[in-house]
């Protein structure tokens, strides 16, 4: 009689021969390496356009490029960057002097990466929730954006709290969707960013975001489990444990800290390699004070990092505005914020280093 436990060991061997999971899993550890992390730069045509409007730049594709090239010829800052997802536009355009994109942010040592989700719809007979889109056709488009130079991916499921929600429905339809993006990614060879985002944005005090957490994290490795994802070949992005921002008594970094890593002991297994968080609405200092407390907790079976979007470029775009004359002290402005991320990577940021910057 053939057991559960051979039939998932013949299938693992027959998957292993159409994927290298130790390339995968080399990848993975050099996107989390020690003091580096992961630059979001894979903003949506429509955020962008938001970002663009506060600081005054109209948003064209030489534009976004030019802003975007700006960060990547940043050394000082992509010192700090072990990797950069980008946007569909992104990957295929070429600098002001003809470079491919993907070229400069290979040559400042960085992975580039993708973001391969088609965004949210409203969930059916779930009022108030979504589901994230675009497993149809990533079967196909995988393979040419590792052609690209690719060797990682996104796919970003959103999870609210609020009055009667999240539904079990909504959790469990996006861990799956989850899952089944993680398996086609290193079917075709490509790490893939497992992130579950429960949002910040409502009323709630933090342990009723550890709860939804963990409840979401738990469904999530499940079906990562179910669907034959290899551990060692992805790389977690979820929020961190934080009160809603309408919370009018929010808890302090030590405790943010705290029951981040309680809950991330609790449900994330030792075999993925790291977890970068993301800064999910934090301000610039607070998404680094939170980072840092965690990695001084120390004693973690996987390396903790950052994996910001708006925490790593506001303070750059709103010193850039467009102006070719104000590109220096924006470079300047991004590379102290990813310095500041580097150092709480490994623990030793420090919040007078802000000021002295300043």
């Amino acid at each position: 009689m053939t057991t559960s436990s051979s039939v998932r060991g013949i299938a693992t061997d027959a998957m292993e021969e159409t994927m290298n999971l130790d390339e995968l899993n080399k990848v993975a550890q050099a996107m989390v390496a020690p003091g580096k992390g992961i630059l979001a730069a894979d903003e949506s045509s429509g955020t962008i356009k938001k970002r663009f409007d506060a600081i005054g730049v109209e948003s064209t594709e030489d534009s976004r490029r030019d802003y975007r090239e700006m960060l990547f010829r940043s050394a000082e800052g992509m010192k700090h960057i072990s990797g950069v997802i980008l946007y569909d536009e992104t990957i295929w355009q070429k600098a002001k002097d003809g470079a491919p994109l993907v070229e400069l942010i290979k040559k400042a040592g960085a992975i580039p990466g993708i973001k391969v989700d088609e965004g949210t719809r409203p969930l059916p007979i779930c009022p108030g929730e979504v589901v994230t889109i675009g497993l149809d056709k990533l079967a196909d488009r995988l393979p040419k954006y590792f052609e690209q130079g690719a060797r990682f991916a996104k796919w970003r499921a959103v999870i609210d709290i609020g009055a009667g929600i999240p539904s079990y429905a909504c959790i469990r339809v996006n861990a799956h969707a989850l899952a089944r993006y993680a398996a086609l990614c290193q079917a075709a060879q490509i790490v893939p960013i497992v992130e579950p985002e429960v949002l910040m944005d409502g009323d709630h005090d933090i342990d009723r975001c550890y709860q939804v957490t963990e409840m979401v994290l738990k469904t999530l490795f499940e079906e990562l489990y179910f669907q034959r994802v290899a551990l060692e070949g992805i790389v977690l992005k979820p929020n961190m444990v934080i009160s809603g921002k309408k919370n009018s008594k929010r808890a302090g970094v030590e405790e943010v800290a705290e029951k981040t890593v309680r809950v991330l002991k609790n449900c994330v297994p030792g075999a993925v390699p790291g977890i970068a968080f993301l800064s999910g609405g934090q301000s610039d200092e607070e998404a680094t004070a939170h980072l840092d407390a965690m990695n001084k907790i120390g004693n973690l079976p996987w390396r903790l990092t950052f994996s910001y979007g708006r925490a790593l470029q506001h303070a750059p775009q709103t010193t850039w505005k467009g102006k070719t004359e104000n590109v220096a002290a924006a470079q300047h402005a991004f590379s102290h914020r990813a310095k500041m991320n580097g150092l709480a990577a490994l623990g030793q940021w420090k919040a007078d280093m802000e000021k002295k910057a300043a």
